[in-house]
């Protein structure tokens, strides 16, 4: 067999973040000490460099389950069977970038502690985004999603970390039509939202997405779909896909306006920003911000809004972040 020549890496992914604690290559060694149940995963490629097989989604999850131990003292994380497990480099690159947002409005320092409260809106089961977001910033959390599987699931991860407990809580939403009514009480103020927004706008298309990603991974043709990232129907697609949950998201927020100081979600095609901007335009957004993000070969984005006026700005920053 022809072995290839051996692979330069980078030492560090420099698309990612630079508090990214990810930029550089796994260290297999580290992760196996910290969680031996990696061990059996880790074999070395064509290019001998270890690595586990990302075609493997027990492989994914289990690799999934020693980063979050090594790096955010998670001692438990499990998903349902067929739930989505996320790429965590990616996920916490919008952390890190959302608090470089709101240091704009703090004289340059992200704020931190649990004062500063996250609405994640779509935490799926992983419970990923308030797992980083507490463990970098020290932020509490509300999760919510439509379907009750992940808000327990979610749930169970909170309970059984004690890191988590009293600062991240889950509620589901009852109504699949609205994102933020039925979520936000009365008189309840969040500092920032974050969202993953479905892709997708069917389950075809979801399907030949699966395809084309797997294609990309092994360099070759795939025809039958194996979910090595996982996902099912509410996590990979929803009616009108990435275009009309925006858009819907961002018609709801101006019904909050003063409820929350930075809105924000991942905006994956590059030809979604067009109606993006239109719509905050409408709605009268009154600063937008957009963050361009990238791991690997895959680019996305990051956009941000507020609808509160500059007085209005220092005002929340003094009450609820100097305070």
């Amino acid at each position: 067999m022809n072995i290839p020549p051996k692979k330069e890496h980078p030492k560090e992914k420099t698309r990612l973040h630079p508090r990214n604690r990810h930029r550089e290559r796994y260290d297999f060694k580290a992760l196996i000490a910290n969680c031996p149940e990696l061990a059996p995963f880790v074999t070395r490629n064509i290019y001998d460099d270890e690595s586990v097989d990302f075609f493997n989604p027990d492989a994914v999850k289990m690799l999934n389950t020693a980063l979050l131990k090594t790096y955010y003292d998670i001692d438990f994380w499990d998903i349902p069977p067929g739930y989505l497990c996320p790429p965590i480099p990616g996920r916490a690159d919008y952390i890190h970038h959302i608090a470089d947002v709101l240091s704009q409005y703090a004289f340059g320092k992200a704020p931190s502690g649990p004062k500063i409260k996250c609405l994640d809106i779509g935490v799926r089961a992983n419970c990923i985004y308030p797992i980083i977001g507490h463990k970098e910033y020290g932020w509490s959390f509300v999760g919510t999603d439509i379907d009750p599987v992940a808000i327990g699931a979610a749930e169970k991860i909170v309970a059984l970390n004690p890191v988590l407990k009293g600062n991240v809580e889950l509620r589901l939403q009852p109504n699949p039509a609205s994102i933020f009514e039925g979520i936000i009480a009365r008189d309840e103020y969040f500092d920032v939202t974050i969202c993953n927004p479905p892709f997708h706008s069917s389950p075809g298309d979801a399907e030949a997405g699966t395809l084309r990603k797997l294609s990309n991974l092994t360099q070759g043709k795939v025809t039958s779909p194996v979910l090595n990232f996982g996902g099912n129907s509410n996590e990979l697609w929803c009616e009108g896909g990435e275009k009309h949950f925006i858009g819907n998201m961002i018609l709801q927020s101006k019904a909050y306006a003063t409820s929350c100081f930075i809105f924000s979600t991942l905006v994956s095609k590059q030809s979604n920003l067009k109606m993006v901007y239109a719509e905050l335009s409408h709605a009268g957004a009154i600063d937008v911000k957009t963050i361009p993000m990238g791991q690997g070969n895959k680019s996305s984005r990051l956009v941000a809004w507020t609808y509160l006026k500059p007085l209005q700005q220092k005002l929340w920053v003094k009450s609820r972040w100097q305070g």
